[in-house]
């Protein structure tokens, strides 16, 4: 028996900003010295980052949804410093379209009915509530109320990885289980004007934006395209546990992003993938883009052709790192038939796909899946 992605979904929010408007927003900040202004350029124009969604759309002026939407930027152009409760309300009040949206393309796209959904996974590390947001899918797609529910909370931009883990497991225990995954980051939400280095490269790369996946093991709900879940790795680093750190502080949630981070993964990165491949060899990679410099380290300490990584390239140009959600965009693209590499072939028959992604800890999680296509007679 082996469970598949049948589908993926993805959101974002109705808000884009180019990178420049955002390096430009954070310079302008009063009270910053010239050295912290370059070091805010010389962040995000390293990034490789074009354009990134926010729901907050008050950042440039657009009018707020309603009166009582967070303050984002005062009349001077000021970001302001909102309470984590303050930006825990936005949480709750965006975040349920995102969750839905990415869930509703997914399920649409597999061709597969609310009703027959028994298991929902959820992610998110950007904002906390109970009844939560596997609850509100539940209200806002019709699924049955007898579904049941699990919530990987504040496991950081690896947690895609393990959700898709977790629908594995029950479908194994459970084979005509249909697990709706869905990983949503609001990240913007906790932006903040800062001199720390770490915070600078924090706010040069995060993103909102919601991915969805539809798992089972039921053979009779695939479609003209699938990717076979195989088998899924977890590795600790022996360093990283203060380098990637992500807590709650009273002005939002705080991210420690060190420098050492793609060092860390170059150094760990070989060891990590030979214990989890062995000889095994892949066709594509799925790599999440923490940023352009642990990407340039993936690809140098894998010494992976300079093509290996341009969908996850291409996904952190055009959305930023959306934490938990920024890998299921690279493997729906995998999915719909890219290449992973140039793009110009398409995927080969029975492509073998690599998925990697990094966390807090340091953690680097692993998954090994398959493309297949339906055979056409």
């Amino acid at each position: 028996m082996t469970t598949s992605v049948l589908s993926i979904g993805t959101a974002v929010p109705s808000t884009r900003l180019t990178q420049r408007q955002v390096r430009d927003l954070f310079a302008a900040q009063p009270g910053l010295d010239r050295r912290t202004q370059r070091l805010i350029h010389a962040a995000f124009d390293a990034a490789a980052i074009e354009h990134r969604h926010t729901v907050l759309a008050g950042l440039y002026g657009e009018a707020p949804d309603d009166d009582t939407a967070m303050a984002v930027v005062d009349a001077a152009g000021a970001l302001l410093r909102p309470s984590t409760g303050a930006r825990n309300t936005e949480f709750i009040r965006h975040s349920p379209d995102l969750f839905a949206g990415a869930a509703r393309s997914a399920l649409g796209s597999a061709t597969v009915d609310p009703a027959q959904v028994t298991h929902v996974v959820t992610v998110s590390c950007t904002g906390l509530v109970a009844p939560g947001p596997d609850y509100r899918l539940v209200r806002d797609l019709g699924l049955p109320t007898t579904v049941e529910r699990y919530h990987l909370g504040f496991v950081g931009c690896a947690a895609g990885i393990p959700a898709l883990r977790t629908a594995a497991r029950i479908c194994a225990a459970q084979p005509d289980a249909v697990v709706l995954v869905v990983c949503a980051e609001l990240c913007t939400l906790h932006f903040r004007s800062s001199a720390d280095p770490q915070q600078i490269v924090a706010s040069s790369v995060f993103a909102d934006g919601a991915a969805a996946a539809v798992v089972t093991a039921d053979t009779s709900l695939r479609g003209a395209h699938w990717l076979e879940l195989e088998r899924f790795g977890t590795a600790l680093t022996d360093e990283g546990e203060t380098d990637m750190v992500w807590t709650v502080g009273d002005a939002g949630f705080e991210m420690v992003l060190s420098a050492e981070v793609p060092r860390i993964v170059g150094r760990e990165i070989r060891g990590a993938v030979d214990r989890f491949l062995g000889d095994e060899t892949v066709d594509a990679w799925a790599v999440h883009p923490g940023g352009r410099s642990v990407l340039d380290r993936v690809e140098t300490g894998l010494a992976l052709a300079p093509d290996a990584l341009t969908l996850s390239r291409e996904v952190l140009r055009d959305y930023g790192n959306m934490s938990s959600a920024t890998i299921l965009f690279i493997l729906r693209r995998l999915l719909e038939g890219a290449a992973g590499g140039d793009g110009d072939a398409g995927a080969a028959p029975d492509q073998r796909i690599a998925a990697l992604a990094f966390g807090p800890g340091l953690t680097v999680e692993s998954a090994l899946l398959t493309r297949r296509t339906a055979e056409r007679g």
